[in-house]
């Protein structure tokens, strides 16, 4: 790792927040960026790197994580991550909280989220502005939904006193139960416990009713069907602050890839039908998807090597976030400016973190990427703490090159 007076990156093409991506250079003095642009020239004493006609991009900000693996973050272009609350133990203390957010240092950001109740039971309220002084960014109902409707309200009252928005996971605990698939023809070929994919737009609906009386901000973290999302996307259009996100997974795979019974392939919220997928796509190019996060949660063989319906959800997803939104860019979904508000822009403002985009003021967080260089996922080979991807032995394009953090080489 390097640090130096002044950093100028030149003969790349700039990631614009619209519009295709143009060449030019950029300039990093200390943490900052101070210019860029197709005129900007290094100056006496600067570090230069010649970006080969590469893409020159805002590191990646990675919007609801569960570990901090930086290795696998770093390999995928990530510069921040939000992490979520559920820890051993919790993030429902100023003092987990505190200890999180400086647990990054000082290669990664690392922005907690604070756990929405105690221990993260659904019960009672977490002392959420003390988490917040102590370095919280948003408040995040964790792996599951609040069922109490009277808490989430109160929750939601109070974070949208405190300008906090609230991530919560949506599917109506009652409906799913101990479900690992989503109830189908698949899930019953494969004699799968499984769920209605309507436990999600219930969660969704009620969550959105809830987040309009308190005037509050919320994010679905995953949203992952049609119904929910057109309930998003009605909400959005009558000027409910509600976003939603939804990992690579999701729009890439549908519940035909269960058929092999993989246990990488065992997801909260689970896999859902082709149409749901598909609807998916058609709301991440509408923009009623505003970020897309990689759900990283490596899991060991204690936690996979299991029969499906035993084994814990998750997959290992830093490294592979980036190129499978640039799928979306090949296939004409969208634009490459729009893949960087999914990946870095929208989620860094979520965060409220002045990062996430290529502008003068901003952090100095910076990717280097060669967007047509092809590789191989080998889940034997991955940086992460475990190769628990549902992507192994699939070909990719998409490789970070060189990675800054506020102005420090960290690739």
């Amino acid at each position: 790792m390097t640090k130096a007076a002044g950093l100028t990156i030149t003969g790349g093409l700039l990631v614009a927040a619209d519009g295709a991506p143009f060449p030019g250079a950029i300039r990093c003095e200390g943490d900052r960026i101070v210019a860029l642009g197709g005129d900007v020239a290094p100056q006496d004493g600067d570090r230069v790197v010649d970006a080969g006609g590469k893409l020159i991009a805002p590191g990646l900000v990675d919007l609801g994580v569960f570990a901090i693996d930086k290795p696998a973050f770093h390999f995928g272009g990530i510069t921040r991550a939000a992490l979520m609350p559920d820890q051993n133990p919790p993030l429902d203390r100023s003092s987990t909280v505190r200890y999180a957010a400086q647990s990054g240092k000082p290669d990664f950001w690392v922005h907690p989220l604070a756990a929405a109740t105690r221990g993260l039971d659904g019960t009672e309220l977490a002392e959420v502005a003390l988490m917040r002084d102590a370095g919280a960014r948003a408040v995040s109902t964790g792996r599951r939904w609040i069922a109490d409707s009277g808490i989430m309200l109160r929750l939601l009252r109070y974070c949208a006193m405190l300008d906090l928005v609230v991530v919560t996971h949506a599917e109506d605990g009652g409906i799913t139960g101990n479900a690992v698939a989503t109830a189908s023809e698949m899930a019953t070929r494969l004699g799968l416990p499984s769920a209605p994919a309507q436990a999600e737009a219930l969660a969704v609906a009620r969550d959105i009713a809830l987040a309009e009386m308190a005037g509050a901000r919320l994010h679905v973290r995953q949203v992952t069907t049609a119904a929910a999302l057109d309930l998003i996307r009605a909400a959005q259009g009558r000027g409910v602050a509600v976003s939603a996100g939804v990992t690579p997974a999701h729009f890439m795979l549908s519940d035909t890839a269960l058929a092999d019974f993989r246990t990488f392939l065992r997801f909260s919220p689970p896999l859902r039908q082709e149409a749901d997928r598909k609807a998916v796509i058609a709301a991440i190019a509408d923009g009623t998807i505003s970020v897309i996060s990689s759900g990283h949660d490596p899991r060991g063989p204690e936690d996979k090597r299991l029969p499906f319906a035993d084994a814990e959800p998750g997959m290992a997803g830093a490294e592979t976030l980036l190129p499978l939104t640039m799928n979306l860019v090949r296939d004409g979904v969208i634009d490459m400016a729009a893949a960087f508000r999914l990946i870095a822009t929208n989620p860094a403002a979520l965060l409220g973190v002045d990062a996430g985009v290529l502008t003068v003021g901003a952090q100095a967080d910076i990717a280097l990427i060669d967007a047509d260089r092809p590789w191989i996922v080998s889940s034997d080979k991955m940086a992460a703490q475990a190769g628990n991807t549902p992507f192994d032995r699939q070909p990719m394009q998409g490789r970070v090159l060189a990675l800054w953090k506020g102005g420090m080489q960290v690739v």
